[in-house]
């Protein structure tokens, strides 16, 4: 029964994450075909510091509560009203600090004044995206993994709606309103993922007095894994924040036009990255799949289960990322082509592809640490990982005519140290407690 669960979840999260994928394939090739290259570009310049904000504004919550509720310790309703206070006060302290700090991030980190309304926009979608993390984190949990697909199949339909009616309608309004609309539009598909996952609450889910009184021993079980998980996401975001910042100071100082660097970055970002990562939706799939079903049978102290269901997890995963890989580096023309009608970065994806083999199993590999208690070891990791990746990025950015190749080989660091300190610490577990 407890295989069949894993199966069937996994089954559900890999066919809802391959939907969910071919729409936001299909939104990202009307958004780029419709949209000018600067109009990309700025939107990817952008976009660090969107991931900063999410992650800071999700806080790790869909970890945590996925975690707590699947180990039935405390009421679900009980955890849901414990963390929704904490949610609320972060957003509203994002709120003031974006309202007055996009001015300065635009102009005198970024170097672009066009940045500013964009960022500024980012402070208005941060509450509806924490919510439906809470409320993503709470059927994780219960193991129920259709709300979390039909949410997030309404949320790309959304955007899609967007693309096709109101993105040709506003092009013409220029590159600042454009790129502030391609951020806005988060609202209202935030919102509606929000709403379905409500209509997808338990008939039973009735709110009493006694409900709404926080739990502070639940929130602190939520938090002993979400802040490690927020921590991670925190530091692979501010390295990504400053990945541009780095990347624009370096350059320039080797010659490199500020026009060039830009438009590259939203290359890297808005054509290579998201190719490379296409098959990433069948690893997460097993990842959110493995996390409530290691953390009840970790709590049950079942070793040779969770050990089983691990090895199982990476097979997948490997059976999935290897093959995809070598066909995304064998043929990256015909990709580019047929997703973006373009062939810019099609040798950046030859130069990376091979390390993302290893990004594959990362994933469920972070989610096995984060099921066992061990979620600080997967902050370290990465914050190791990152600060490899960051002074390599600083470092190799000097080097005469290597240009944005400097950010792929610092990427391929910053996943081959993190995956192989994740396997160290597994191991490590087995042979304390397992074997």
């Amino acid at each position: 029964m407890k295989k069949e669960t894993f199966i069937k979840s996994t089954i559900i999260l890999m066919i809802g994450g391959l939907l969910t994928k071919l729409l936001g394939i299909l939104i990202r090739v009307i958004m780029t075909r419709n949209s000018s290259l600067e109009v990309i570009s700025l939107y990817m310049l952008v976009m660090p510091t969107f991931s900063l904000m999410m992650a800071i504004s999700q806080l790790g919550f869909a970890t945590g509560i996925s975690k707590v509720v699947s180990e039935n310790k405390y009421s679900s309703k009980k955890i849901l009203f414990s963390i929704l206070p904490i949610s609320i006060i972060i957003n509203i302290i994002l709120t003031i600090i974006l309202i007055f700090t996009s001015h300065f991030i635009a102009f005198n980190l970024l170097k672009n004044e066009n940045a500013y309304l964009p960022i500024l926009a980012i402070s208005l979608v941060l509450p509806f995206d924490s919510l439906s993390s809470i409320l993503r984190g709470f059927f994780f949990g219960k193991e129920k993994m259709i709300p979390h697909v039909t949410s997030n199949l309404s949320e790309q339909l959304v955007r899609l709606l967007f693309m096709i009616l109101i993105l040709p309608n506003i092009l013409k309004f220029g590159l600042v309103f454009t790129t502030t609309s391609l951020i806005l539009i988060n609202v209202f598909s935030e919102l509606v993922s929000s709403i379905v996952l409500i209509f997808f609450l338990p008939k039973k889910f009735k709110i009493e007095k006694s409900d709404l009184k926080p739990s502070f021993k639940s929130s602190f079980n939520v938090l002993e894994v979400a802040l490690p998980t927020t921590a991670t996401r925190i530091i692979g975001t501010i390295s990504y924040f400053f990945e541009p910042i780095i990347l624009t100071y370096v350059l320039s100082l080797n010659g490199y036009t500020n026009n060039y660097i830009v438009t590259q970055y939203g290359v890297i970002n808005g054509f290579v990255m998201p190719i490379l990562l296409l098959p990433g939706f069948f690893t997460n799939a097993i990842s959110n799949a493995l996390l409530p079903v290691i953390s009840r049978e970790y709590a049950n102290n079942n070793y040779p289960y969770i050990k089983r269901k691990l090895k199982q997890a990476i097979f997948y995963s490997l059976l999935i990322g290897v093959p995809a890989t070598i066909l995304i580096m064998l043929f990256p023309n015909i990709f580019l082509n047929f997703l973006y009608k373009t062939s810019h970065g099609a040798l950046y994806i030859r130069k990376i592809a091979l390390i993302f083999i290893l990004y594959y199993i990362e994933a469920p590999l972070a989610s096995f640490l984060q099921a066992t208690n061990h979620a600080k070891d997967v902050m370290y990791d990465n914050f190791i990982g990152i600060i490899f990746k960051t002074v390599s990025l600083f470092l190799l950015s000097f080097i005469k005519n290597i240009g944005l190749y400097s950010l792929l080989i610092a990427s391929g660091i910053n996943v081959f140290i993190t995956t192989i300190r994740h396997i160290k610490h597994i191991k490590d577990l087995f042979q304390e407690k397992i074997i």
